[in-house]
């Protein structure tokens, strides 16, 4: 059912090494307490950044902001390059945790940066629609942490774990790949902000920093083969297909037939909502039923409204029309960190009911909503979010469709 699922590995630690530990993003409170678990008296030191305080002796902490850092972001970042450079080598390796929102929660302005600078050049290119890999690569450029960054600076071995939130889960992409080579490069970071809004749109200092780089007059990230991180090795050790295959146990537990898609759900979303249902229509015919159709991946959203929503919302509002030709069926997409866009949902339910359930309710056509990027209060009107509050962890979104 999922031929093409990547083999998760996990980590080999040696009985004789001591640890520095750093846990980065929206699972690093769980790694962190698996990791003292683990390691026991072998873990000397260690950081915690998350979105929310979180004790876990001996790790200090740090709360970070996502998906737009703040100054925690910039004290997390200064603390695990200090932490890194510390470690060393007599039994004293590095040990670091990656997961979904890194990127944003730990976060170091490169030289002649601003933390605002890299504020408003992230929340530019996510209004922008901006994909994790674009967003990445020019984090990456603008960062003193990030690209290779952390591993270089320590002076001992390095390990890191990583959960992917990544489509693909390329280690250099996740969390911005912190010890991880680097392949992109400034002219790279240069491209997709001409892509994504224009240098226009983005302060000159940003501009400036990616042009000095491109023209040579910055170091580029580490790139692969630099002796820096000939110590450092990484394993991704969980992301999407994780979320499908506890939806696909849930569902065959509940009677379902289950259908697991394996391509990912990328793209705008509500191109890939129309591209998703045009694929379900050429197979509804041969499912048994009641069937129960799985796939993830991520989505962007271009933002042109004032509204609010997020990615998921606007992909269950735009299959609102489609499911309407449906007796029953219903449809859910949701973040599984439990967050969609600048909401407190993880995303939302559409069904056969729910264009004649939004007419009787006096509301505006889905159309209206979704040019003005609000699909939030569409599904607020109705009840039909999906809340879960924060889950703490993030491997993408999940979608869940259901015909009876």
């Amino acid at each position: 059912m999922l031929r093409s699922r990547p083999e998760y590995v996990g980590p080999t630690f040696r009985s004789g090494d001591r640890f520095t530990c750093i846990a980065v993003g929206k699972a690093a409170p769980g790694m962190a307490a698996a990791a003292r678990r683990v390691l026991g008296d072998r873990l000397r030191a260690g950081l915690i950044v998350s979105p929310t305080v979180v004790t876990v002796p001996p790790f200090e902490h740090i709360a970070g902001g996502h998906p737009v850092p703040i100054e925690g972001s910039e004290r997390a970042g200064r603390r695990a390059l200090e932490l890194a450079r510390a470690a060393d080598d007599s039994g004293n390796e590095l040990l670091v945790l990656i997961s979904g929102g890194a990127s944003a929660l730990m976060a170091l302005p490169a030289k002649g940066l601003s933390l605002e600078d890299k504020r408003k050049t992230t929340d530019s290119l996510l209004r922008a629609g901006a994909d994790i890999h674009a967003l990445n690569t020019v984090r990456k450029h603008l960062s003193g942490i990030k690209g290779g960054q952390l591993a270089a600076a320590a002076r001992s071995g390095c390990q890191t774990l990583a959960i992917s939130d990544v489509v693909g889960d390329d280690p250099s992409v996740i969390g911005s790949g912190p010890t991880v080579a680097d392949p992109s490069t400034f002219a790279d970071a240069l491209l997709m902000i001409d892509r994504f809004g224009g240098r226009a749109a983005f302060p000159p200092s940003i501009v400036q920093v990616l042009s000095d780089g491109a023209s040579g007059a910055r170091p580029d990230t580490p790139k692969p083969g630099d002796p820096r991180l000939a110590r450092a090795q990484t394993r991704v050790i969980g992301g999407r297909h994780n979320a499908m295959e506890g939806a696909a146990a849930e569902a065959k537990k509940r009677g379902y037939h289950v259908v697991v898609l394996e391509p990912a759900i990328v793209g705008d979303a509500r191109e890939a909502a129309r591209a998703y249902l045009d694929q379900l229509s050429g197979r509804l015919t041969h499912l048994d039923r009641p069937a129960c159709v799985i796939s993830s991946g991520e989505t962007t959203v271009r933002v042109t409204g004032s509204g609010r929503g997020g990615r998921n919302q606007e992909f269950a509002l735009t299959s609102a029309d489609t499911l309407a030709s449906f007796k029953i069926a219903a449809l859910a997409s949701a973040g599984t960190d439990g967050i969609d866009g600048p909401t407190d949902a993880a995303g939302a339910i559409a069904d056969s009911t729910t264009l004649e359930r939004a007419r009787l309710r006096g509301l505006p056509p889905p159309a209206n909503y979704l040019n003005d990027n609000n699909s939030f209060a569409f599904f607020d009107a109705l009840d039909d979010l999906i809340r879960t509050g924060p889950t703490g962890t993030n491997v993408g979104d999940l979608q869940v469709f259901l015909l009876a």
